[in-house]
This record gives C-alpha cells, structure tokens and sequence, in this order.
C-alpha cells in the first residue's frame, strides 16, 4: 500500500485537512501525520517522510530542493492549495517528482468575505460593536448603501467574477481591470486601471501575485484612488506596499481598508497595518469555511487516488518531468 505524509500542523489538521478527506485518505494509502502543533523544519519533514511515495503538503509547507534529493522514493509533492510559489518545482523535475496544485474551492467563500467588508466599512458595524464591548460612548456616522455604489475590481479571475455577480445583485456599477478582453454586460465595464481607481468607491485587489504586480498598490496608485474610498486585499499581501497604504489611511485620502492577508508568516496582515484605527483585519480567513477547505482537501486525495491508477491527475504541473513516476508505479 503507498504510503502517504501528511504535513499540516497537528493543531490545523481539522480545519486545514478535515475528517472526511482523512478518511478518504486513509481508505486508498497508509498514512502518516504531522505529529507537531507547528510547522516541520525542511531536516525534520526528510526525517519524517521517508519511505513515503506521496506528500501531501500543508500551505505553509515548502518544497526546497534538498526535500526532493533526500527523498528518494518520494514520487508526488502533492500541494493541498491553489499557491505553490515556495515550491522549486525545477528541481522537483530535476529530481523527478511530480508537483500538484488544488483548484480554487474558496471562490464564494472569498467573495463573500469581501462583501461582509466592504458594508463593514461602509457602515461601521465592528467599530460600533468594539464601542459596546468595552462600554465607550458611542458616536454615530452616516454609512454609505452599496446600492449605486462603484466598485473597481482589480483582476477578474473566478473570484473577480463570482465578486462581480455579487456586486451587480447589490446594483453597484462595476469596472474590471485585466490583461485580457472582458465582454461587456449591463453594470460592468472594463477599464485602465488608473480610470479604476479614480472612480471607484470601493477598490478590491484580486491580481495574481508575480513580479510584475508586486507593490502594484503603490502611493501612486492610493493618490489616484477617490478622497474618502475605501479599499480591500483580499489576494496576497505582496500586491501592496505596506507603507505606502498606511500614508495613505493617517492622511485621510482613504476612509478605511480591509485586508485578510499581508506580509506577515502565513500571509497575515502585519501588526502596524492590523492595529490602525481604519482598518479592518482578518487572520487570512476568507476561505476558512468547510465547503472551501474540504474542497481542496478532498482534490488531493483524489489527485492521489488517480496517481493510483496510473493516471496524471488534474492538477499536475510538471507531469513530463514526472521519472520517478514511471520508474515505479504508485501502488
């Protein structure tokens, strides 16, 4: 029977992994489990994962060279999340082991999150509630509707636009902007991205993060943003330029923020930006639901269960380089 390492934190098996993709797992391979509450060194995964055909690796987990060379019979790291920038997967196919990717499952999950946010912002419902809990005077503000509110979508991939469906039910006016052509419907335009962040009350930021978007959200780009907006990271943490967005909050040019990720371990807000008075923060949450979570979890198996059969499952990313693979089947 092949036999499986699982590497999620002990203490985040449940939620990362869950119950019922553990006993899909267990059910198709002998399997083994993080036995530490944190996140194992490079040196202690090699001394934890050996014999084992398969890695089913936690988010946070990454796939260095040195795992793949001092794992020799490790055929597949399959990744249990959709980002697998911490995996060299050049020397992966070097070493010829096989690396997969989960699809999205946290598209309504995110999404909706971002909605919550942004009437949140706009109405001050967790400032308002943190008042109350500590027993403060509370000072009353006028909120804004979303109804015939504008919102710039920054990246229109499936969250920008299941976002974007979401929006138009809400009948807020939408601009998108994206490398490629989007077709036009009623609410939705797609436009420069300088014309999106002039006009839009709220500015979302779904890019994919790479070279060429890092620090995108820039003081250029919160200058060019309305006076009074508000704007929302719901993508990576490396779009943004911390600095930048925290000039931009204590001048007032921006009403408020929310971010669920940042540049802190595990893509956490950083602490500055968490404890601003206009921000709303959130511990990179927005996908932590069970459909979201079990989606993923369950692909990972069934990547597995395919490899099982001789197949390449979807997913793959580098199956040409996969040698060790076809050196020795996965039984």
């Amino acid at each position: 029977m092949t036999t499986v390492f699982v590497s999620h934190p002990k203490d985040k098996l449940a939620q990362y992994f869950g119950a019922n993709a553990t006993r899909a797992l267990q059910a198709i391979a002998e399997a083994r489990f993080n036995p530490e509450p944190r996140e194992l060194s490079t040196s202690e995964l090699v001394a934890a994962a050996q014999g084992c055909t398969a890695l089913i690796a936690y988010r946070q987990t990454p796939g260095p060279e040195s795992l793949f060379r001092e794992l020799p019979e490790l055929a597949a790291f399959i990744r249990c999340a959709v980002d697998i920038r911490s995996v060299d997967v050049d020397a992966a196919s070097a070493h010829g082991v096989l690396v997969t990717q989960a699809s999205a499952g946290y598209v309504p999950a995110v999404s909706e999150w971002i909605v919550a946010a942004m009437i949140d912002l706009a109405r001050g419902i967790s400032r308002y509630a943190e008042a109350y809990h500590r027993s403060l005077p509370v000072a009353t503000s006028m909120g804004r509707e979303l109804r015939g509110a504008t919102l710039g979508v920054i990246g229109y991939g499936q969250i920008g636009r299941y976002l974007c469906e979401l929006a138009t039910a809400f009948a807020m006016q939408v601009l998108v902007t994206t490398p490629r052509p989007v077709t036009p419907r009623p609410g939705l335009r797609q436009v420069p991205l300088e014309t999106l962040l002039a006009a839009s009350d709220f500015v979302v930021c779904l890019a994919p993060a790479n070279a060429e978007t890092e620090n995108m959200m820039n003081a250029s780009a919160f200058a060019t943003m309305k006076p009074g907006s508000f704007f929302i990271n719901a993508a990576r943490g490396e779009l943004v330029d911390d600095i930048a967005l925290l000039g931009a909050l204590d001048s007032g040019h921006l009403a408020g923020c929310a971010i669920d990720v940042g540049r802190a371990p595990d893509q956490m807000p950083t602490p500055a930006l968490a404890r601003h008075p206009h921000v709303i923060a959130a511990p990179h949450i927005g996908g932590l639901t069970p459909p979201a979570i079990e989606h993923q979890a369950l692909e990972t198996v069934a990547q597995l269960a395919a490899l099982l059969k001789g197949e390449i499952p979807q997913g793959a990313v580098n199956a040409a380089h996969a040698t060790r693979l076809r050196k020795r089947a996965v039984t």
